[in-house]
């Protein structure tokens, strides 16, 4: 079995930049992190001179939406594993093989199908090649709960198909300038109580400050994206992220998708922001972060834009305008995700963990912007290089 060693590096846990006087070398075998020290004993089969760079966990993005091609990119920004938030059961299987399979493509967590209401968000995305948007009946993969007493039925067809957790969706169209269907309260409470029930958390996708209270109302895990309807500094936002810590809720930040919305949209007259813009995201992150809420770094990421993998980077950079700490926005990309969504052998570097590993030259945890120059990515012990 061969035993490779990383030796003077900078190391970043996934929680914190462990001192030069307790580790600066890993060792890797069997896909696996095995020690974290100094003068580590041989012998090794490979040695990796990280002098000068910053070896951390692989980064896990909590957002996205994995189409062909997908996976790949991610590894090769430093992205190891991704947590797929829509995803219909035919291409999952597909993407949930290739991620078994390939040592060359990032790992896969997915909720498979969401739960929304009929003609709700994203029924309105999906559009066939000429353009035409397609009837929620042409969907044939969809399904729908319109009557809390089929939430258990739905949540066992979603475990039935290998979802690892369930995702809701509470959106009345406000953030798209349109107006959608959205599902009801007693709906909502009733899937999460089933997915509780079967051992499943539950995400809930809420852009507004009234979607992300009835969110919490229906008791969910998470909430996929930050609010976005209300301006930087309205009182409204800091009680919401009271709420979010009390109930110990975490979200997924998604600034960049916020960002890359933003820039799509042509202003409104008179200069007035729309209600999901970027300025407000980052105002809601702001809040949250005050609060101590649980942060977690996520993208949005699908075929057009935000880009998987390049996106995450960016992602952190804008959590670090908005607030964080570098050492903060990168646990909210390592070690949260990987506890919030029962990771339990990924996310940090410590011995028995998987060998998910970034190196990177200089010094992430003191200016993201470092993760662009990334010399090395592990995914289960074997190397690939960017």
């Amino acid at each position: 079995m061969s035993r490779t060693r990383i030796h003077d590096v900078r190391v970043f846990d996934g929680e914190r930049t462990l001192a030069a006087t307790a580790a600066t070398e890993v060792v890797l075998e069997g896909g696996l992190v095995t020690e974290v020290g100094n003068r580590v004993r041989g012998p090794f089969d490979a040695e990796v001179d990280g002098r000068g760079g910053t070896l951390l966990p692989g980064l896990v993005d909590a957002h996205t939406h994995v189409f062909d091609g997908s996976l790949a990119e991610a590894l090769r920004h430093g992205v190891t594993t991704e947590l797929d938030m829509f995803c219909l059961p035919r291409p999952l299987a597909r993407h949930r093989q290739l991620a078994a399979a390939h040592d060359d493509v990032a790992d896969l967590r997915s909720a498979g199908i969401l739960a929304t209401a009929p003609g709700g968000h994203p029924l309105q995305l999906l559009k066939d090649v000429t353009g035409t948007l397609l009837d929620p009946a042409d969907v044939p993969e969809f399904d729908f709960v319109t009557d809390p007493a089929q939430a258990p039925a739905y949540v066992e067809a979603r475990r039935a198909e290998g979802s690892d957790y369930l995702k809701l969706v509470i959106d009345d169209g406000a953030t798209h300038d349109t107006d959608l269907p959205a599902m009801t309260p007693p709906v909502a409470r009733a899937l999460t109580a089933a997915a509780h029930a079967a051992g499943l958390r539950v995400v809930a996708h809420a852009i507004t400050a009234a979607e992300a209270h009835r969110a919490l109302d229906a008791g969910v895990d998470g909430l996929a994206h930050v609010w976005a309807d209300l301006a930087p500094g309205d009182p409204q936002a800091r009680r919401l992220a009271e709420r979010i810590r009390a109930q110990e809720v975490f979200v997924v930040s998604t600034l960049v998708w916020f960002e890359t919305l933003t820039a799509q949209r042509p202003p409104r007259p008179g200069g007035c922001a729309h209600p999901g813009d970027l300025a407000n995201a980052v105002g809601a992150l702001r809040a949250l972060h005050a609060a101590g809420a649980a942060i977690l770094a996520g993208t949005d990421a699908n075929p057009f834009a935000p880009a998987h993998g390049a996106a995450l980077h960016r992602e952190l950079h804008l959590l670090t305008e908005a607030g964080l700490g570098a050492e903060e926005a990168l646990a909210a990309a390592t070690a949260a995700p990987a506890r919030h969504f029962g990771l339990t052998d990924r996310g940090r570097i410590a011995p028995g963990l998987r060998a998910d590993l970034v190196l990177t030259e200089g010094d992430p945890t003191r200016d993201v912007r470092a993760l662009a120059s990334l010399t090395a990515v592990w995914r289960g012990g074997v190397r690939t290089t960017p």
